[in-house]
């Protein structure tokens, strides 16, 4: 055995120094290499951090408040963060200006995007602009020249004044690791002068080693206008940013000097004989391991097998195995392999759980059809009883991560009925407030612009950024929820499917299925499937969004109108009063004309596009979000102006 271990320990020697860097390397600290536009490095994380296994989290950025990017509404625009998460996380008022200099906790949704993490903000190029200028400068390191060069401007250095550019701000999730430790988000901290990673990991109260491994680091340097990633356990407040960095540790007594000789080489013999003795130890334990691992599984395949109702077969998300027992009664063979599947990534409730959270799915608690409201440890929760075939819509829901898309946080099954349980959205479908005449629910244009900005990234992450990507297949004004704070989550996947050609190409199919009004001509005609298919349905949603009209009855019973409106106010169709007329006409008499009419004319724009009869012609459901964020953005800046 000992002959064994030592012929294994000299076998991994030569791999410790690949070995090293996986126990310790998350995220690497570039430090000034970000300023170096014009040489390709290595490196290329500084195109941003890498994305691992989480594609979707809430991040956290800092800021120093500066004129023109000194209030919340103009800070939230420049980062593509909500201006009321924006507002809450520095407990001020939505509509408050900072003293210059402050520094600002900024919430965002930081996403996978290829191999990096980012988060996507729009900026229109001013008069001496450069890549280096935008990110040092107006985003102060939150952004690198690289990465805008790369995602912007193909590689080249050329800005041209009003032309709208994409800047990928600097955000990343926690890993497995960090997420085990108890982590729950990273601060992408913008470094200030004077900062060291012993000041700042007692500042935040987080661990300095923490803060090394996560940005890849150990006894470096740090310099200021750069970004360092800072594991938190709870959210950032403005408190830790403006709390002077603490004294350092006191230091040691100065060491006895070395004897006479050649003390240089001495200092490196030792310092070789612990890196040695460390290796050695490291080499032993993965021996060592190595070894036990290949005992333990001679032993498991020599002796019995385990019993078909050990917790182990299933997972842990049952509990206890006598959970898994009540389960394996009732359902047949089909379905006890599908809750096995399903219990590695979903929590599998037991129904008595259930019906304690809904008070026996009593009628007090029904929100609508068969969904009904539970309580599970004093968090609210959806309730969705099935009589079918679930299989399709959890397979993608277990899958998917993302804000603007609705969470399945558990399942169940009794008596021939599943119920599923999602993450509760307070305010309901989006239907119910664009479609209410009684003017109790009443959405401003910045809400709905904002609602429209939700749905079209939660859609673009299902058509570009999932494995398989999906087509929704059901985009409507009921299958879109609001939770507390009005942000919308895309609901009802049972429709949805794999896409099997790219973006743009079709799949054909005979089954057609959907919501008449909301179907896309080739699907409705030809049965081809497609993402434009979802892009034609979020054009409907827009159309009702901004009319506060049924989208059927507006395209059947008003469709002149609505043709003689985008005549108008399509490129090369003139507009002018006439087209602000017209549209006057067509907006939701709950606005009371409180909208900015020209960004009006753009929706009415980005509608007709959507909802063009050749699927070709209709943009991409990515740029549909990149058109709504700026939108969205213009109208945060109309909303604070003299004329609201």
């Amino acid at each position: 055995m000992a002959s064994q271990s030592l012929t294994l320990l000299f076998f991994f020697l030569p791999l410790l120094p690949s070995l090293l860097p996986v126990l310790h390397a998350q995220q690497p600290y570039e430090g000034l290499l970000t300023t170096d536009c014009d040489t390709q490095h290595d490196s290329s994380s500084l195109l941003g951090y890498f994305c691992n296994s989480q594609p979707n989290c809430q991040a956290f950025l800092t800021f120093h408040s500066q004129p023109p990017y000194n209030s919340v509404v103009s800070i939230s625009s420049l980062l593509s963060s909500h201006p009321s998460e924006l507002s809450q996380a520095n407990s001020v008022s939505p509509t408050a200006t900072f003293p210059t200099g402050t520094k600002v906790v900024v919430p965002v949704n930081c996403s996978c995007s290829g191999a990096y993490y980012q988060l996507n903000s729009s900026y229109l190029v001013q008069s001496g602009d450069t890549a280096l200028v935008v990110a040092n400068n107006t985003y102060q390191s939150l952004s690198t020249c690289q990465s805008i060069m790369n995602q912007s401007l193909n590689g080249t250095t050329k800005l041209f004044i009003g032309v709208e550019i994409t800047v990928p701000l600097r955000c990343a999730c926690p890993t497995s690791n960090q997420t085990s430790n108890g982590v729950k988000y990273l601060l992408s901290y913008l470094v200030d002068n004077g900062d060291t990673i012993f000041g700042i990991s007692s500042r935040f109260g987080v661990d300095q080693q923490s803060i090394e491994e996560a940005n890849e680091i150990s006894g470096t340097n740090i310099y200021p206008f750069t970004t360092l990633l800072i594991p938190l356990r709870s959210q950032p407040n403005t408190s830790q940013l403006a709390a002077p960095p603490p004294p350092p540790p006191p230091q040691s007594p100065p060491a006895a000097p070395p004897p006479a000789g050649n003390s240089s080489s001495h200092a490196g013999l030792y310092a070789g004989i612990g890196v040695a003795a460390g290796a050695l130890a490291l080499a032993a334990l993965v021996a060592i391991y190595c070894v036990a691992a290949k005992a333990k599984k001679k032993k498991k395949k020599v002796g019995e097998a385990l019993p078909p109702n050990d917790s182990t077969t299933y997972g842990t998300a049952y509990g206890k195995s006598s959970d898994v027992e009540s389960y394996e009664k009732e359902a047949s063979e089909d379905i006890k392999t599908m809750i096995s599947e399903i219990g590695h990534a979903l929590r599998v409730y037991k129904f008595e759980e259930l019906q304690l959270a809904t008070e026996n799915f009593s009628y007090e608690c029904l929100i609508e059809g068969s969904v009904y409201r539970g309580i599970f440890n004093g968090d609210a929760a959806a309730v969705k009883v099935i009589n079918g075939d679930v299989s399709k819509e959890v397979e993608v829901l277990k899958k998917i991560n993302h804000f603007n898309l609705i969470k399945l946080s558990g399942i169940s099954f009794n008596q021939g009925q599943w119920f599923l349980v999602y993450e509760y959205a307070d305010n309901g479908p989006l239907s119910h407030w664009i479609f209410d005449t009684s003017g109790s629910k009443v959405l401003s244009w910045v809400q709905r612009m904002q609602i429209a900005v939700d749905v079209a990234n939660g859609v673009s992450y299902l058509h570009s950024y999932t494995e398989p990507a999906y087509v929704h297949k059901d985009i409507r004004s009921s299958n879109i929820l609001l939770d507390q704070t009005m942000r919308a989550k895309v609901a009802n996947f049972g429709m949805a499917r794999a896409s099997e050609g790219r973006d743009g190409e079709f799949v054909l199919t005979r089954h057609i299925v959907g919501t008449k009004g909301y179907l896309a001509p080739e699907y409705l005609e030809h049965g081809l499937v497609s993402p434009k298919l979802d892009v034609y349905a979020f054009g409907v949603v827009m159309m009702e969004t901004i009319t506060g009209r049924d989208g059927t009855e507006t395209q059947r019973g008003d469709k002149f109108s609505w043709n003689a409106l985008v005549t108008m106010v399509s490129e090369g169709g003139g507009g002018g009063g006439d087209a602000m007329e017209k549209l006057g006409s067509f907006m939701d008499p709950l606005l009371a004309g409180k909208y900015p009419s020209d960004l009006g004319l753009e929706m009415v724009r980005l509608i007709e596009r959507c909802l063009r009869r050749d699927a070709g012609s209709r943009p991409s459901m990515e740029e549909v979000a990149q058109s709504l964020s700026r939108i969205h953005s213009m109208s945060l800046i109309w909303e604070q102006s003299p004329a609201y």
